[in-house]
């Protein structure tokens, strides 16, 4: 089974990206062979400074493989490295109607939050069904947000299928039952956008500020407490074992445990979980040399598919 997945590199991750989204990656690469791409051509959609963006793609690469990911086992390049996927979404737009598209609603968000419209917003979906399509993927893991765009995936490699043959592979979709909704700073999920996060990689300061600016309610220290509405507890049991919960939850109830005690819980939880992360981190960014390699040589690994499927696709609509 082949598994793809594609992630922007859209600024510094949290834990919402690490919950949501990175270990997700990670415990896929048991269940088959693994494609992961920077998504680095989608990221022009809304015109990040060059330099900024070479930076967050470097950074994003140091990130994954910190966290884990098998280079053994996971194909790891940047989409760029993949000039065919462009193509391979032109033939796609040929078949695409406009009414598909019009009906996106991920355009429609973009444009609603100030995003100045562009072709590449969108024809948005026509290069992630390239991204699928090209590397013969079976399975996608997405969130809710992308479920409508794999289903256009489907609905152009049938309609492109029943035009020219069956050339592309319908790939499945996956969304994890068990992802963690991670809470913000705030309360509200945890995201860049609200400026509520809690960074993966900050420094010790960095994340000891952010923890204890977690948003909680005024009762003092020796007031009892509702565990299951607190913002403190609800990052804490993402790392905690259950007994470790359960013992935080009845100093709650009890009293006498304020809530600076528990950030600080938090904090130590979490800076103790992310330290191999961050040690390994640290090595790869001493050495950028190794990780633009690894790019490199995974790009030339995914354009060697990419170019066997071009080939058919290529083949299949009369082009030489």
């Amino acid at each position: 089974m082949r598994i793809l997945t594609g992630i922007q590199p859209s600024g510094t991750p949290h834990l919402g990206n690490y919950f949501g989204a990175m270990r997700q990656v990670c415990e896929l690469q048991e269940k088959g062979e693994s494609f992961l791409f920077i998504a680095d051509y989608h990221a022009l959609t809304t015109n990040p400074e060059p330099r900024l963006l070479r930076e967050r793609v470097f950074n994003l690469a140091l990130d994954f493989i910190a966290c884990g990911i098998d280079l053994d086992r996971t194909v790891f390049f940047r989409q760029s490295a993949v000039p065919e996927v462009c193509e391979l979404a032109w033939i796609l737009d040929t078949v695409t109607p406009v009414g598909l598209l019009e009906r996106a609603h991920s355009y429609k968000d973009k444009i609603a939050k100030g995003f100045s419209p562009n072709n590449g917003l969108f024809s948005y979906p026509v290069l992630m069904a390239a991204d699928i399509l090209l590397y013969g993927s079976d399975l996608v893991p997405v969130g809710k947000d992308q479920k409508q765009h794999l289903e256009i995936t489907r609905d152009l490699a049938i309609k492109f299928n029943n035009q020219y043959g069956g050339i592309f592979r319908i790939p499945e979709g996956y969304i994890p039952e068990a992802v963690a909704i991670v809470p913000g700073t705030d309360g509200q999920k945890m995201s860049k956008s609200y400026g509520n996060t809690i960074p993966l990689f900050g420094t010790e300061k960095e994340t000891r500020k952010a923890i204890m600016n977690i948003v909680t309610d005024c009762r003092g220290l020796d007031d009892p407490k509702d565990p299951d509405s607190c913002n403190v507890v609800a990052l804490f049991k993402l790392f905690a074992s259950p007994e470790e919960l359960a013992e935080m939850c009845e100093r709650y109830r009890a009293g006498g445990y304020g809530y600076g005690h528990a950030k600080q819980a938090l904090f130590e939880k979490m800076w103790n979980y992310f330290e191999p992360m961050r040690r390994r981190r640290a090595e790869l960014a001493a050495d950028p040399g190794y990780v633009e390699e690894v790019l490199r040589r995974n790009g030339e690994r995914a354009r060697s598919e990419a170019e066997k499927t071009l080939k058919r696709v290529r083949r299949a609509v009369g082009l030489r």
